[in-house]
Protein backbone atom coordinates (compact mmCIF):
# COMPACT_ATOMS: atom_id res chain seq x y z
CA UNK A 1 0.00 0.00 0.00
CA UNK A 2 1.38 3.39 -0.96
CA UNK A 3 0.27 6.83 -2.02
CA UNK A 4 -0.71 7.05 -5.68
CA UNK A 5 0.26 10.01 -7.84
CA UNK A 6 -3.33 11.21 -8.28
CA UNK A 7 -3.85 11.19 -4.49
CA UNK A 8 -0.57 13.07 -3.93
CA UNK A 9 -1.51 15.69 -6.52
CA UNK A 10 -4.97 16.04 -4.99
CA UNK A 11 -3.48 16.64 -1.55
CA UNK A 12 -1.06 19.25 -2.92
CA UNK A 13 -3.89 21.02 -4.77
CA UNK A 14 -5.89 21.08 -1.54
CA UNK A 15 -2.93 22.45 0.44
CA UNK A 16 -2.25 25.25 -2.03
CA UNK A 17 -5.93 26.12 -2.41
CA UNK A 18 -6.42 26.30 1.37
CA UNK A 19 -3.26 28.40 1.75
CA UNK A 20 -4.45 30.86 -0.92
CA UNK A 21 -7.89 31.10 0.72
CA UNK A 22 -6.15 32.01 4.02
CA UNK A 23 -3.79 34.49 2.30
CA UNK A 24 -0.70 32.62 3.51
CA UNK A 25 2.80 33.21 2.12
CA UNK A 26 3.94 31.16 -0.91
CA UNK A 27 3.90 27.50 0.06
CA UNK A 28 5.83 24.39 -0.86
CA UNK A 29 4.37 20.92 -0.37
CA UNK A 30 5.96 17.50 -0.78
CA UNK A 31 4.32 14.08 -0.66
CA UNK A 32 6.51 11.01 -0.16
CA UNK A 33 5.65 7.32 -0.24
CA UNK A 34 6.31 4.81 2.53
CA UNK A 35 9.94 4.50 1.39
CA UNK A 36 10.47 8.27 1.57
CA UNK A 37 10.60 8.70 -2.21
CA UNK A 38 8.98 11.84 -3.61
CA UNK A 39 5.63 11.16 -5.28
CA UNK A 40 4.77 14.81 -5.95
CA UNK A 41 6.04 18.25 -4.99
CA UNK A 42 5.00 21.80 -5.73
CA UNK A 43 6.65 25.14 -4.94
CA UNK A 44 4.50 28.22 -5.43
CA UNK A 45 5.82 31.26 -7.24
CA UNK A 46 7.65 33.43 -4.75
CA UNK A 47 8.65 30.59 -2.42
CA UNK A 48 12.37 30.63 -1.69
CA UNK A 49 14.63 28.08 -3.41
CA UNK A 50 15.37 26.17 -0.20
CA UNK A 51 11.69 25.42 0.47
CA UNK A 52 11.57 22.13 -1.51
CA UNK A 53 14.37 20.69 0.63
CA UNK A 54 12.61 21.85 3.80
CA UNK A 55 9.27 20.31 2.76
CA UNK A 56 11.00 17.07 1.78
CA UNK A 57 12.97 17.06 5.05
CA UNK A 58 9.78 17.34 7.09
CA UNK A 59 8.07 14.50 5.17
CA UNK A 60 11.19 12.34 4.94
CA UNK A 61 11.96 12.74 8.65
CA UNK A 62 8.44 11.62 9.54
CA UNK A 63 8.72 8.51 7.35
CA UNK A 64 12.29 7.69 8.38
CA UNK A 65 11.48 7.85 12.09
CA UNK A 66 7.86 6.65 11.91
CA UNK A 67 6.55 9.70 13.80
CA UNK A 68 5.33 13.12 12.74
CA UNK A 69 7.76 16.00 12.68
CA UNK A 70 6.01 17.62 15.67
CA UNK A 71 7.05 14.58 17.72
CA UNK A 72 10.55 14.90 16.25
CA UNK A 73 10.58 18.55 17.36
CA UNK A 74 9.63 17.55 20.90
CA UNK A 75 12.23 14.80 20.91
CA UNK A 76 14.89 17.23 19.63
CA UNK A 77 14.28 19.39 22.69
CA UNK A 78 14.78 16.40 25.00
CA UNK A 79 17.49 14.57 23.05
CA UNK A 80 19.21 17.03 20.71
CA UNK A 81 22.23 14.81 20.10
CA UNK A 82 20.01 11.92 19.03
CA UNK A 83 18.12 14.06 16.49
CA UNK A 84 21.45 15.52 15.26
CA UNK A 85 22.71 11.99 14.72
CA UNK A 86 19.54 10.97 12.87
CA UNK A 87 19.86 14.06 10.67
CA UNK A 88 23.46 13.13 9.89
CA UNK A 89 22.46 9.56 9.06
CA UNK A 90 19.78 10.87 6.70
CA UNK A 91 22.27 13.20 4.93
CA UNK A 92 20.53 16.26 6.35
CA UNK A 93 17.07 15.25 5.10
CA UNK A 94 15.36 15.36 8.50
CA UNK A 95 13.73 18.64 9.53
CA UNK A 96 12.44 18.29 13.10
CA UNK A 97 9.75 20.98 13.20
CA UNK A 98 5.95 20.64 12.75
CA UNK A 99 4.71 20.37 9.18
CA UNK A 100 5.63 16.76 8.42
CA UNK A 101 2.59 14.53 8.87
CA UNK A 102 2.35 10.77 8.39
CA UNK A 103 -0.34 9.51 6.03
CA UNK A 104 -2.09 6.33 7.11
CA UNK A 105 -4.65 4.05 5.53
CA UNK A 106 -6.31 1.42 7.68
CA UNK A 107 -3.76 2.21 10.40
CA UNK A 108 -0.72 1.55 8.16
CA UNK A 109 1.77 4.23 7.15
CA UNK A 110 1.60 4.76 3.38
CA UNK A 111 3.52 8.02 3.13
CA UNK A 112 3.92 11.51 4.53
CA UNK A 113 3.25 15.13 3.63
CA UNK A 114 5.73 17.90 4.32
CA UNK A 115 4.79 21.57 4.05
CA UNK A 116 6.71 24.81 4.50
CA UNK A 117 5.99 28.47 3.96
CA UNK A 118 3.82 29.62 6.85
CA UNK A 119 4.29 28.99 10.57
CA UNK A 120 5.06 25.38 11.42
CA UNK A 121 1.66 25.05 13.12
CA UNK A 122 -0.11 26.38 10.02
CA UNK A 123 1.96 24.07 7.79
CA UNK A 124 0.89 21.11 9.91
CA UNK A 125 -2.79 22.15 9.89
CA UNK A 126 -2.76 22.39 6.08
CA UNK A 127 -1.25 18.91 5.84
CA UNK A 128 -3.79 17.38 8.22
CA UNK A 129 -6.71 18.96 6.35
CA UNK A 130 -5.45 17.76 2.95
CA UNK A 131 -4.83 14.22 4.19
CA UNK A 132 -8.30 14.00 5.71
CA UNK A 133 -9.92 15.45 2.55
CA UNK A 134 -8.25 12.61 0.66
CA UNK A 135 -10.06 10.13 2.92
CA UNK A 136 -6.88 9.09 4.73
CA UNK A 137 -5.70 9.40 8.32
CA UNK A 138 -3.22 12.05 9.46
CA UNK A 139 -0.75 11.28 12.26
CA UNK A 140 1.23 14.21 13.68
CA UNK A 141 2.70 12.30 16.59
Amino acid sequence: MTIKLDTARSMIDSILSDARAKDMPPMTACVVDAAGDIVAMSREDGASPLRPKIAHGKANGAIAMGIGSRALFERAQQQPYFIQAMNALSDGALVPVPGGVLVKQDGRIIGAVGITGASSDDDEALAVAAIEKAGLQADCG
